[in-house]
């Protein structure tokens, strides 16, 4: 197949299949080669690699998935796509297309089938309303994997990569950083696209942490802790805490607790480090134990 990363390819294609872009589904694709390069790169994709594409979309990025990969698993959730996919890979014996959302398939089951539950590497051209689910879930459900290597809105992938006393830095940030090291690769200009986002965009790198960086006595309870000290951002975390309904913790256990941290008691959440967070689980979830028993 010709390259598909041009405007003029991009858009035959397109009217060919008589294809309409579905808001809902937030399509973009990429008409850009350099930054295709540049995805493959960062990825270090091998003929040793399996790779998990979400959203292959026309199949631009999937062909020089293909061409640098062991094998490729495509999955797309728009239907109207297959009937492109299919033709667009033609030739390459080593894409597997799945017409599936990757939030409901199983992808454990997907690695295990396809890869003998061995790692893979993810690359993915997201949509920017469900990229944080997304990503979420593929750390959460603890799926074997290298690294991500995605397309995401630039100030998502600045969230992500930002640290202690940012604007930016919340939940997200510390949640990505306890599974992976966080790299944003390069900036994306809408132009990049068809159709052209509202937004400039991102490729973001995240190579999973071997094992985590930080221990931590109860991985919940810690996320727990993050995402009430986020929720009311603006308030000091000592009143964060207190108020969260799903943590069964006195002010002055968590003042305490703050103190013997050597941290102030009107410190706020977004002033806390990876490894103080971790600190204040482990010594706060003793505490939460002993409430509810």
């Amino acid at each position: 197949m010709p390259d598909l990363a041009t405007p003029s390819k991009t858009i035959e294609i397109l009217k060919k299949h008589n294809f309409s872009f579905q808001k809902k589904y937030g399509q973009n694709f990429l008409i850009d080669r350099h930054i295709l390069e540049k995805i493959v790169t960062a990825a270090e994709i091998s003929k040793s690699d399996c790779v998990l594409e979400i959203g292959p979309g026309i199949g631009t990025m999937t062909q020089y998935l293909a061409e640098h990969a062991g094998k490729v698993i495509a999955v797309e959730i728009d239907k109207c796509l297959i009937p492109i996919l299919e033709e667009t890979l033609t030739g390459y014996d080593n894409v597997i297309i799945k017409n599936q959302d990757i939030l409901r398939i199983d992808i454990l089951n997907l690695v295990k089938e396809y890869n003998n539950s061995k790692p893979v590497k993810v690359v993915a051209n997201l949509p920017y309303y469900i990229t944080t689910p997304i990503i979420m879930a593929l750390f959460e459900q603890h799926i074997p994997l290298e690294t991500i290597t995605l397309m995401v809105q630039k100030e998502v992938a600045e969230r992500i990569k930002t640290g202690p006393g940012s604007k930016e830095y919340g939940a997200l940030s510390l949640a990505v950083q306890y599974y992976a090291k966080p790299e944003i690769i390069a900036v994306v200009p809408p132009a990049c696209f068809i159709p052209k986002p509202a937004v400039s965009s991102a490729v973001l790198h995240l190579k999973k942490h071997p094992a985590p960086t930080v221990n931590v006595t109860d991985e919940d309870f810690l996320f727990k802790i993050i995402r009430a000290a986020f929720n009311q951002r603006r308030k000091t975390l000592a009143n964060a805490l207190t108020n969260a309904d799903n943590l069964k913790l006195t002010r002055k256990e968590i003042t305490d607790t703050l103190k013997k941290m050597n941290l102030n008691e009107s410190i706020r959440g977004e002033a806390l480090s990876l490894a103080e967070f971790a600190v204040l689980s482990n010594q706060l979830m003793l505490k939460n134990i002993d409430n509810i028993d």
